[in-house]
């Protein structure tokens, strides 16, 4: 196995940088993933400063762009303009805290057939692109593969987008294909399948970009993240499955609690007994809302 970083979805504190990395150390955790799905919180200098304690620290970092912030529209106009503008700036932040990546969500069908909907996602990629590099924010983005069976955002939609811009890397969410194969990701097999596939496209060491959590689903559609043991992914066989590659990979986990999101980091096999003891301990007096971050 490559190296493996490992660590939350959230940042687990707005009140500072120091104090968020702080917090990341005290859980024994290599890498955060800056949170911006509902909205941006973080300004250039906090991003400056949370960056460089993180190089320092050995934690690598990368961004969720806004859920609105995607690509392929069907019609040109304010909705296209207002992704752009919040994937320019995610970028931003991300070239100011030296992320690894800005995560994306691919889009939606909107009527049209899927190749039609890949090729409008290319499109207007290639045209952020060139937007990006001419304020010298051309960062790396990552593809997540989604957990919706009928939308645009399987694997294969996933890997194809990924196949054709070389800036662009697959982000392998396994609880949204745990839900859109109802269940299936019980066995090591598909977990290698996956990373297989994914590893055929990403540029030599670079990092899988992975997202893991227990999922609860419906009609093979994702309904919410679970605490983990509450559903039935398990994370012992992505371990199983990372070992057989030489590629080093980034696991964040979007477990809704400290507690889940520490098994999750044990049962994959890097989870020292030090840091899990410490975290234990320190949960328990830490509060409702920190919690929620892990």
């Amino acid at each position: 196995m490559g190296q493996l970083h490992f660590g939350p979805a959230r940042v687990p504190s707005r009140e500072s940088p120091e104090q968020a990395i702080a917090i990341l150390q005290e859980l024994g955790y290599s890498a955060c993933e800056i949170d911006f799905e509902g909205r941006f919180w973080m300004d250039y200098p906090w991003a400056e400063r949370f960056g460089g304690l993180a190089r320092d620290a050995g934690i690598v970092l990368s961004v969720h762009a806004p859920i609105a912030g995607f690509m392929g529209h069907a019609e040109r106009g304010k909705k296209l303009n207002m992704s752009v503008g919040m994937l320019d700036h995610s970028a931003g932040v991300a070239k100011a805290a030296g992320a690894e990546l800005v995560v994306f969500h691919p889009g939606y069908l909107l009527g049209r057939t899927r190749e039609g909907a890949i090729d409008s996602v290319v499109e207007q990629l290639g045209e952020l692109r060139a937007r990006l590099e001419k304020k010298d924010r051309g960062v790396t983005f990552g593809i997540e593969v989604m957990g919706r069976v009928r939308e645009l955002g399987t694997i294969d939609d996933v890997l194809a987008i990924s196949s054709r811009l070389d800036w662009v890397r697959p982000v392998l969410d396994f609880a949204h294909m745990h839900a859109t194969s109802d269940g299936a990701f019980t066995n090591v097999e598909l977990f290698a399948d996956a990373l297989e596939a994914a590893d055929a496209i990403i540029e030599p060491d670079a990092p899988f970009h992975i997202h893991f959590s227990d999922i609860a689903y419906a009609n093979r559609n994702e309904t919410k993240h679970l605490p983990y043991g509450e559903g039935t992914l398990r994370a012992e066989p992505l371990g199983e499955a990372l070992a057989r590659f030489d590629r080093p990979a980034t696991v964040i986990s979007e477990a809704p609690d400290v507690e889940s999101s520490q098994a999750i980091y044990a049962a994959l096999g890097v989870g020292s007994s030090a840091s899990r003891a410490s975290s234990s301990a320190a949960s328990s007096s830490r509060s409702r809302s920190r919690k929620n971050r892990a």
